[in-house]
């Protein structure tokens, strides 16, 4: 296993453009480190400097004690597996796990015995003799996830590798790599992996840190639940969950001794120990940020919950669950509601008014010009 450290590393392309600004990312022994953000973040861009892919314009780049800036692809001790696998196709998938090992000078017996371990490791003993043209995708996927595993690299870099499957394998392939990691982990074998991906259902399932990426720039890195829970602004608060969070421009105000939020001509009143937040910026603006499932239909039990009018804009049945989206006066917002949870929300149609309850307790304040959480 390898610790792998970025400190301040840039790419700066001839023409001028900087990709990556000062990123410092550490990856622990053994972790399973996943990098996200929507397409031009440069995620991918930072995985090809970490293979040596990508030339490195400044910083440093460690691979256990090794500073690694101007070594080959050959000499990082990295297995890359790409977004379309690159398997020979003239090859046998036994072939094709053979051939690095081959290459580096691996004898017959140990070649054989890689080969054997990393099919039985990923459960295709029985696809050796095959060629790439008589696989399925994810068959394929698993050849390609194999040829990494023969070479015991010091670090796995996976670059989009379920963007080409159906949803359905896609989401059996999760499970397969994140069962193979843990896997490899306990065996005490190489198991650092950075894994690149724009779905963030992929990020959230599959890292046990995330690094949200945006321009080039590291907006956070944290555990799944952190960043869902406790994001740092609102670019992180709005990219990671599905639906993402409603963000919504609010003034602060007084009510009496307590603290509200003036939100498109209604008033939410706040418990008090969200209030304490906002207690300088009376008067001032903010962003309230809620999630789809702190919105209710129906009154709730015992949760601080604040009743505001909306008005019906349409609903997406998911089967056990329901996206509404409505309004509050002008501003557009996402509820997400078990389908047992619609009350008499259910059989309404577009237009119509609906009562709706707004968990405040669990709701999160961003300053409003710079997005960063001010309960952070």
């Amino acid at each position: 296993m390898a610790h792998l450290q970025l400190k301040k590393i840039e790419k700066i392309y001839p023409n001028g453009f900087k990709a990556v600004h000062g990123v410092d990312l550490d990856v622990r022994d053994g972790e399973f480190m996943v990098l996200v953000g929507p397409s031009g973040c440069a995620k991918s861009t930072l995985l090809r400097m970490v293979a040596g892919l990508e030339s490195i314009s400044g910083g440093e780049l460690r691979i256990g004690e090794r500073v690694v800036n101007h070594m080959s692809p050959k000499e990082r001790r990295i297995a890359m597996v790409f977004q379309n696998y690159a398997l020979y196709p003239h090859m046998t998938v036994y072939d094709n796990l053979a051939f690095g090992l081959r290459l580096s000078g691996a004898n017959k017996k140990e070649v054989a015995a890689r080969v054997q371990e990393a099919a039985l490791l990923l459960e295709m003993e029985h696809l050796l003799d095959r060629y790439p043209k008589q696989l399925s995708g994810g068959q394929a996927q698993r050849v390609a996830v194999g040829r990494a595993i023969v070479k015991k690299p010091d670090v796995f870099l996976f670059d989009e590798p379920l963007s080409n499957l159906d949803a359905k394998l896609r989401a059996a392939m999760r499970v397969r790599l994140t069962e193979l990691h843990q896997s490899l982990r306990a065996s005490g074998q190489s198991a650092t992996v950075i894994y690149v991906t724009h779905d963030q259902v992929e990020a959230m399932t599959m890292g046990e840190r995330i690094c949200v990426l945006k321009e080039g720039v590291i907006q956070q890195v944290d555990t799944p639940t952190r960043l869902y829970d406790h994001p740092a602004n609102t670019f992180v608060a709005s990219f990671i969950g599905s639906p993402e969070m409603n963000i919504l421009q609010a003034q602060v105000q007084r009510e009496g001794a307590a603290i509200a939020l003036g939100l498109d001509g209604q008033s939410l009143l706040l418990p008090e120990a969200k209030a304490q937040a906002l207690a300088g910026k009376v008067q001032g603006r903010v962003q309230l940020g809620l999630r789809p499932e702190h919105i209710l239909a129906r009154p709730p039990q015992d949760a601080p919950c604040v009743a505001v009018q909306g008005t019906l804009r349409f609903m997406e049945h998911l089967g056990s669950e329901v996206f509404v989206h409505f309004n509050i006066d002008s501003l557009p917002v996402t509820a997400r509601l078990g389908a047992d949870q619609l009350g008499d929300l259910q059989g309404k149609a577009r237009g119509q008014s609906h009562t709706f309850y707004l968990h405040m307790g669990r709701c999160l304040f961003f300053d409003a010009d710079s997005g960063l959480n001010l309960q952070a």
